[in-house]
């Protein structure tokens, strides 16, 4: 598999960029950058947007990567897939006519630019030769992770969560893990309350583990804690932890 970093930040400041991650081309991990990144082509090969949550940064362009398509007039189908919650949000709250167009029902209701896939936690589903499974997590809205396999590879996303643990039990003969530090330790307190992770709370949540994976990416950082973030990080002493920037690829 082929993961290709489009933005992997807490916010956005110049040269950070809110979460998205794009595996072999065709299946993006979140959709909080699409546009800003991705040529037309590239844009078009998107097939489906495996959605952790409802936050804005997790979402945020699926709205201008739909309106792209009908302009083009393209008649590309794009899956959003989620649990229930994540996909009533974006239908009630973001394409709704009021915000934006209803591209569930554009060009038509028969054959639209979105349509929505709702998934069940822990029941895997298969597309396009990978198996993926939503696993919930602990956030501020109901919230999932995601792994990914194929071909014997197998990719383990977070999304955003604090202490959690369910999804820990998926976190077995993994090629990559990815997952999320929001804010330095000395904002821990923060942390908790808004159901993030630091970096001493990760290295908390990864003794969870039965095993370390041979690589764990660490993704959502707040921008203005970007090198405090870096530092502790490294201060853990864990080599197989490497904190993500955009624009990075990776071969698995």
């Amino acid at each position: 598999m082929k993961l290709r970093i489009l933005g992997c930040a807490g916010g956005e400041f110049p040269d950070f960029r809110p979460s998205a991650f794009l595996i072999d081309d065709s299946l993006l991990l979140d959709a909080g950058t699409i546009g800003s990144v991705l040529s037309e082509e590239e844009q078009w090969a998107i097939k489906y947007i495996f959605i952790t949550h409802s936050h804005l940064d997790h979402i945020r362009d699926i709205p201008l990567l739909a309106d792209n398509i009908v302009i083009k007039r393209l008649k590309n189908n794009i899956k959003i897939a989620g649990i229930k919650e994540s996909l009533e949000a974006i239908s009630a709250h973001l394409l709704n006519n009021v915000i934006w167009p209803d591209f569930s029902r554009i060009p038509s209701p028969e054959s639209p630019i979105v349509t929505y896939w709702p998934i069940e936690p822990e029941k895997e589903v298969q597309i396009d030769g990978y198996s993926i499974t939503a696993i919930r997590v602990s956030h501020s809205v109901p919230a999932v992770g995601y792994l990914v396999r194929k071909d014997g590879r197998a990719i383990l996303y977070t999304g955003d969560t604090g202490p959690t643990d369910r999804i820990w039990k998926w976190a077995e003969g993994l090629s990559a893990l990815i997952v999320e530090v929001s804010f330095p330790n000395g904002m821990e307190e923060m942390a908790l309350l808004t159901r993030h992770l630091t970096s001493a709370l990760l290295a908390k949540e990864l003794k969870k583990l039965k095993e370390l994976p041979p690589r764990i990416l660490v993704t959502h950082p707040k921008p203005q804690y970007y090198d405090r973030i870096a530092a502790e990080l490294r201060e853990l002493g864990i080599a197989q932890i490497e904190l993500l920037k955009d624009g990075a690829v990776y071969e698995f």
